[in-house]
């Protein structure tokens, strides 16, 4: 039985080295990218049996997203299209106070068009946990009835259902984003939200706590998890609260930050680990991905723990 199974679009991200500008860049750094197959593979080298299922176009561009993640340990179920062409996104990194931007790429990819009768979805029935975001159910209106279809079918089988709000507002807006999201989170046993995406999205307002217990108490989660960024993060579990702040990191790469949380997370509780434990590797996961180039976080279980043990990781490791 796969512990964990994650359903998304992975694509091909492109970006300039040495923080050059895309309209001067004469070459790009490739790497393989997705919220849904982030979570996998980090939870995947932090000790689950995870499994990423999606659709791809047959070509070199596609197999590179299943032999990089099959790389990592991830067990790859994916549907080919020889018609479809691969999503891509150009990232450009900057710091204050340009900041970093995103080009996507992705419109008509071929994750679009899969429906959940073409999925694997044997492999969501057997899991204990099925993983997705609301970054799946923006791309297509095929996609909401699949994510709908998928989360649904989770439920019909006891398998945990974990959603990540993951807001894009280069993929919709927050009114359109909001009906659609609320009507999947009957079907939801765990959020997972940003504060900013919970008041601006969701329409709620107070502080991290007000929001946990109101999206609790309208919709039922099991655990529900608001990431407050430089403030780290709040679980509501069994009506109690747990906070827990974010270890010290030099910012080398960021994106995929939040992926790295909840793959961390799932790979502690789901493991039988307590909320406050799992929030607690949630955030050393976390950590350790802001110092790694790329959207996947290429860590250890040994360097998470040391991070939690310590507080930091820093030094050379001789």
């Amino acid at each position: 039985m796969t512990d964990l199974v994650t359903v998304g679009e992975s694509m091909l991200r492109l970006s300039p080295p040495d923080h050059q500008r895309l309209e001067a860049m004469d070459e790009l750094d490739v790497h393989v990218a997705g919220a849904e197959s982030n979570v996998a593979v980090a939870a995947g080298r932090l000790g689950l049996d995870a499994a990423w299922v999606s659709k791809l176009p047959d070509s070199p561009l596609g197999r590179r997203v299943t032999s990089a993640l099959g790389t990592h340990g991830v067990d790859t179920d994916v549907v080919w299209d020889d018609d479809a062409r691969m999503g891509t996104y150009y990232v450009e990194m900057a710091g204050k106070p340009r900041g970093t931007n995103v080009i996507y790429d992705r419109a008509d990819s071929a994750v679009t068009t899969a429906t959940a009768d073409e999925l694997a979805t044997d492999r969501i029935a057997e899991a204990d946990a099925f993983h997705t975001t609301g970054i799946t159910p923006a791309l297509s209106e095929t996609l909401r009835e699949t994510t709908a279809d998928l989360l649904e079918l989770a439920g019909d089988h006891d398998t945990t259902t974990v959603f990540d709000v993951n807001y894009r507002s280069k993929l919709w807006s927050p009114a359109e984003a909001r009906d659609t999201l609320e009507d999947l989170f009957p079907d939801v046993d765990v959020l997972v939200v940003a504060v900013r995406d919970a008041r601006s999205v969701l329409d709620r307002e107070g502080d991290a706590e007000e929001i946990a217990r109101g999206l609790a108490e309208e919709f039922d989660f099991g655990v529900t998890l608001v990431t407050r960024g430089g403030e780290g993060s709040l679980a509501l579990a069994d009506g109690e609260v747990h906070e827990q702040g974010v270890f010290e990191a030099d910012e080398y790469d960021t994106v995929g930050t939040g992926d790295a949380f909840v793959g961390g997370f799932l790979a502690s509780w789901l493991d039988g680990g307590s909320v406050p434990d799992a929030l607690e590797y949630g955030a050393a996961a976390a950590s350790l991905k802001r110092t790694i180039p790329g959207d996947i976080a290429l860590v250890t279980p040994e360097e998470v723990e040391r991070v939690v043990e310590s507080g930091e990781q820093s030094g050379i490791s001789r």
